[in-house]
């Protein structure tokens, strides 16, 4: 794989990692612009990463004007969508991600002497606020790309056209990554709910609808993914915009308030089911991530199937060598999958792992895990992929080589999942289930393109993590899911909705 390849990969893994025009009538509209590629970013990304070995989020962004009044926000890479905000009085502008999986709102501070991320991004000033009150209770919120700490304050914030009084948010005195560092965002505006809002902070939206400076209690996502576009999307505060979408929306229970959270059904690759989501899974809708993300021996089977390059895992090996047939045996003869590892020594506990560790969170802990953990975990994958093809009616023989071939696809630390652009015509379809129905992507939809002729690279959509129990195994339906269907957050009812994006 070039080194070219393997950049671009990471910078979207890191984009990933962390974690939106007119207004009349209580709605707000929020545009979204198109940015082309930057190489230059892209390569002191590179470097950066190669002098610290820290991950980096969005890295470029630029704001345009608008005859509207808009809040227009820039398309990076159709990974990362930003906008400006208004802090103060008279405000003072920053630019932001619209982040559904997190709740609070920050941005730099003045404060911030000893965080060199501060020194290349917009920093709030209290003093030349004449809103401002000050709170100074000490905080700090955890990203998957690093950290940032400081202390709460209160004041004015404007979204499109529309003032938001007396809103608490945290003025950011560190941000401990380079992923700040490089980021041309200031900082992120969180539309979770208020239950993990860190100090349990009123959110921006929540602020919204008590001022009744919305008329409704809903808000909509459209990104435009069409990569010659001009708008990027939009993001409308207080209704939706029949235009973006087809047809009706399928709408599902939020089941647990903090991220968006629903039950989505059973998992397909091309056409066969996986088997992984039958009984349900949980899923949250994330604007602020990137890609797919869902638990490692499903995206294993789907960079298989796409052919996406990983690496080779000896412990899966050796367990699909030494063990695959008594797996096999077992599984044929009615024993619960969750029982097989134990029955067989491989997992030394009687009650069933509530999830499997994902191979990036084994290197991550730079190999601390037992070798009996790992080959633990390999074998709860095995039986996971071979009870998936005992579905297909597949021979034994033929179900061990295609496993003993899943172990070579394990996603890398770094999630270099680049694929062969001349074979997306091939690829399988990918189908969600949700409200017990088929929501599709085409390869065309799931594949990240970047550059022309010779130059194009071609970046799988899908991302391996295994969140924890109590609140993982969970999927994460980022922006390649949301450039599809248009989102609606209906706040009032507890509901998502989904369409076919227009």
């Amino acid at each position: 794989m070039g080194h070219k390849y393997l950049l671009l990969a990471f910078c979207l893994w890191a984009l990933t990692c962390l974690l939106l025009p007119a207004s009349s009538n209580g709605v707000v509209r929020i545009n979204l612009k198109k940015r082309p590629l930057d190489l230059q970013s892209i390569t002191a990304a590179k470097m950066a990463r190669k002098k610290s070995g820290e991950s980096v989020k969005g890295m470029y962004n630029y704001l345009g004007s608008s005859d509207e009044v808009t809040v227009p926000l820039k398309n990076y890479l159709d990974a990362q969508y930003y906008g400006q905000i208004g802090v103060g009085t008279p405000p003072q502008n920053f630019t932001v991600i619209f982040d559904t999986g997190s709740s609070n709102l920050w941005v730099p501070s003045s404060k911030c002497f000893f965080s060199i991320a501060c020194y290349f991004h917009s920093k709030y000033k209290s003093t030349k606020s004449t809103s401002y009150s000050k709170i100074g209770k000490s905080c700090e919120i955890n990203y998957g790309s690093g950290s940032i700490s400081g202390f709460f304050s209160q004041d004015s914030v404007e979204v499109g056209d529309l003032a938001v009084k007396n809103q608490i948010f945290i003025e950011a005195t560190r941000e401990g990554s380079l992923a700040f560092l490089l980021a041309k965002f200031d900082g992120i505006l969180g539309l979770g709910f208020q239950e993990i809002s860190v100090g349990d902070a009123v959110p921006v939206w929540y602020n919204m609808l008590r001022q009744n400076v919305v008329d409704d209690d809903v808000f909509s996502f459209w990104f435009n993914r069409d990569p010659n576009a001009k708008e990027g999307g939009e993001i409308v505060f207080g209704g939706v915009d029949p235009k973006h979408y087809k047809g009706k929306h399928t709408y599902v229970p939020v089941t647990k308030k903090g991220y968006w959270q629903f039950d989505m059904g059973d998992f397909l690759i091309g056409n066969h089911s996986t088997g992984i989501c039958e009984g349900g899974c949980a899923a949250i809708v994330d604007s602020g991530t990137s890609l797919l993300v869902g638990p490692t021996p499903v995206i294993t089977e789907i960079n298989h199937a796409i052919g996406a390059e990983g690496f080779v895992n000896a412990e899966c090996k050796q367990v699909v060598t030494q063990y695959g047939d008594l797996i096999w045996d077992l599984l044929v003869s009615g024993v619960t999958p969750n029982k097989v590892c134990s029955q067989i020594g491989l997992c030394l506990f009687n009650r069933a792992r509530s999830v499997i560790r994902s191979v990036v969170e084994r290197e991550n802990m730079n190999g601390s895990l037992p070798r009996d953990d790992l080959l633990c975990t390999a074998c709860e994958m095995t039986v996971i992929w071979i009870q998936t093809q005992l579905r297909q009616k597949g021979t034994k023989d033929k179900v061990l080589q295609y496993v003993n071939e899943l172990c070579d696809n394990l996603p890398s630390p770094s999630a270099e999942a680049v694929i062969e652009c001349e074979k997306i015509s091939n690829m399988p379809n990918i189908t969600f289930t949700i409200g017990e129905k088929p929501f599709t992507l085409t390869p065309e939809q799931y594949i990240l393109r970047t550059g022309e002729g010779l130059s194009t690279i071609c970046i799988s959509g899908f991302m391996a993590l295994d969140v924890p129990a109590p609140r993982g195994p969970l999927w994460i339906l980022g922006d390649v899911f949301m450039g599809v269907y248009h989102t609606v957050f209906d706040f009032g009812d507890l509901q998502l909705g989904f369409a076919e994006a227009a």
